[in-house]
């Protein structure tokens, strides 16, 4: 099924994924190397991937596993990530790799003050959080969902690269906003909430951060799940990060306050578009 512009929501995923990977494709061929052999994701390569900061809700639930779920609700997204060296292409193995993210209602696991007037506590809880090595071909896979959102922030998924047990890289990986909103307005419980998504990739100042976006994933659809990769290449020469690097005091920017109309570039309405897949539960056919 396709909206009025006659744009397919499986459309609109592939020619996210596709002009995000020509993009890339385009500000690398003339004067980077290409992948090695052994690189099997789509690459952003040899390039060092930013740091961003930690945000306020991480720690270490020593968890090594490869799906996080724990059954929260929500549209399944697989991970697949590659580490590589920045500056020669070459993969890291054995590398950690932690990742944490909000659920989709907009909760982290761990911490009092979640929820959209912060009035639940998840302490005790570990959902959405999991540790894996990379393999020899720096590779490591994670089966999740499609994160939410919370005030103040765009869709994002946390990560840490851990090389000698020093945190060698802390970022965030972004969604694009178009397959963002056709699930939190289309989709329970995305779209079981009151309050209104107020933050989008271009207005986050998080994300604004990585101008090249070397940090937004790859999506591709499965029959069964969404697929999201990232290449990270990381600066082996780097100073290690201190303990809460770029940690921000307090909840996250923007919580608790209401923005005073629509989010910014959607006051005409969400955008909405409608597919065939079978990804989304519930979704039309």
């Amino acid at each position: 099924m396709t909206d009025k512009t006659g744009i397919s929501r499986r459309g609109a995923l592939a020619g996210l994924a596709g002009s995000a990977a020509a993009m890339a494709s385009e500000k690398t061929a003339a004067a980077e190397p290409a992948a090695p052999p052994q690189a099997v994701l789509p690459a952003n390569v040899c390039r060092m991937t930013p740091r961003m900061v930690e945000g306020p809700f991480y720690f270490d639930p020593a968890l090594v596993r490869e799906d996080i779920t724990e059954g929260r609700p929500g549209v399944p997204l697989k991970l697949a990530l590659q580490i590589i060296d920045g500056a020669t292409c070459q993969p890291i193995a054995g590398a950690r790799v932690d990742v944490w993210h909000c659920d989709a209602t907009g909760q982290y696991s761990g911490y009092d003050g979640q929820g959209d007037d912060r009035s639940i506590s998840t302490k005790g809880e570990k959902f959405l959080r999991g540790t894996q090595s990379t393999s020899s071909t720096g590779e490591v896979a994670f089966k999740t969902i499609y994160p939410g959102w919370y005030r103040g922030r765009t869709t994002h998924i946390h990560f840490k690269v851990l090389l000698d047990e020093k945190a060698m890289l802390t970022g965030q990986m972004y969604f694009p906003d178009a397959l963002s909103e056709y699930i939190f307005t289309s989709i329970a419980p995305y779209n079981t909430r009151a309050a209104k998504r107020d933050t989008l990739n271009s207005t986050d100042f998080i994300a604004g951060a990585d101008g090249d976006h070397i940090s937004f994933v790859s999506l591709r659809e499965e029959a069964d799940a969404y697929v999201a990769s990232l290449v990270i290449g990381v600066d082996r020469n780097a100073e290690p990060e201190r303990a809460g690097f770029g940690r921000p005091p307090g909840p996250p920017p923007g919580a608790g306050r209401r923005p005073p109309g629509p989010p910014p570039g959607m006051e005409g309405g969400p955008m909405r578009s409608h597919g065939t897949g079978s990804i989304v539960p519930g979704g039309k056919t």
